[in-house]
């Protein structure tokens, strides 16, 4: 099901809204969106296709789970969920994804074709459920017989393969452009916590610079210009926390909050809300650092993840 022209022309702003929500809701509490109560994440997932979503849809659906507090990521449309037999229980409300039509040439959309003959993309909201929503429909009880993941070993399989300087040492972790190199602090200052250990904190930090290395100049050469202007610094920032958190749901590490959230958590909501496409720009460019950090394993680690 797709929205109407006039709620077309809103997709963008409905859909940041809709993770700006979600970020002052735990704007007192340094969390976002991806930071799961039960410190688990994972990629929401399409239960027609069985297809993680990507990019900004990723954001847009952990904000709606975290606002309602759902436990599971699987989600689809209204018929997606009739065409397995289950039934989106009456007066539920629909999470905002978004997806781009490609316009074929001499196709108009609505007579805002500027050119009848050029091929372009247009933007197409659809409304999804997640499976606490429907009726019929029961989820595959994993196997309790085996540990599911080994975050810890996939995690640094993949960091080997990237073939990143990283030293260690000191209290701060950061990436340096001029040498090239990741600075992570000592190992026995990452404390173990409710929600998640000390590798996994480990971890997770390093994601979080290893995104920010992705985008260096000889790499994915990530800059955002003219745009962001004096916002380009926290704009890297919300990049980094995304791509660390993708990479986090793919490799099925849990996530802690950085104890540096705080102090750029007002950056990212002026930023969101002074440009509604900001977030669909960084989710962008976090998901194709994430997918350039996995290309970088063998294709059984990557298959794994």
């Amino acid at each position: 099901m797709t929205t109407s022209s006039h709620e077309r022309t809103d997709v963008y702003t409905a859909i940041t809204d809709q993770i700006i929500a979600a970020i002052e809701d735990g704007a007192d509490n340094p969390q976002m969106p991806w930071h799961s109560q039960s410190g688990l994440i994972e990629r929401p997932i399409n239960v027609s296709s069985g297809k993680a979503y990507r990019g900004v849809n990723t954001v847009a659906l952990w904000a709606s789970a975290y606002c309602a507090e759902y436990t599971h990521g699987l989600w689809g449309t209204y018929r997606q969920w009739q065409d397995r037999g289950a039934q989106v229980r009456k007066g539920e409300k629909s999470s905002l994804i978004i997806f781009y039509k490609d316009i074929e040439p001499g196709e108009q959309d609505d007579g805002s074709s500027e050119d009848g003959f050029q091929r372009r993309f247009v933007a197409r909201a659809s409304r999804v459920f997640n499976v606490a929503q429907v009726e019929g429909y029961v989820i595959d009880e994993p196997d309790t017989s085996v540990d599911p993941v080994s975050p810890c070993e996939r995690a640094e399989q993949m960091i080997a393969a990237s073939g990143a300087v990283i030293r260690e040492g000191g209290s701060s972790a950061y990436y340096s452009i001029k040498e090239d190199a990741i600075t992570m602090p000592d190992r026995f200052r990452f404390m173990g916590t409710a929600t998640s250990d000390a590798s996994e904190g480990w971890y997770s930090t390093l994601l979080h610079e290893l995104t920010h290395w992705s985008g260096a100049d000889h790499r994915l050469a990530r800059t955002f210009g003219e745009r962001f202007g004096d916002d380009a610094y926290a704009m890297e920032e919300m990049v980094a926390e995304l791509g660390a958190a993708f990479l986090c749901g793919d490799l099925g590490i849990t996530v802690e909050p950085r104890p540096d959230h705080a102090d750029y958590i007002g950056h990212w909501l002026r930023i969101l809300k002074g440009d509604r496409k900001a977030i669909f720009t960084a989710a962008s460019a976090a998901n194709k650092a994430a997918e350039y950090l996995l290309s970088l394993t063998s294709n059984d680690i990557r298959e794994a993840a």
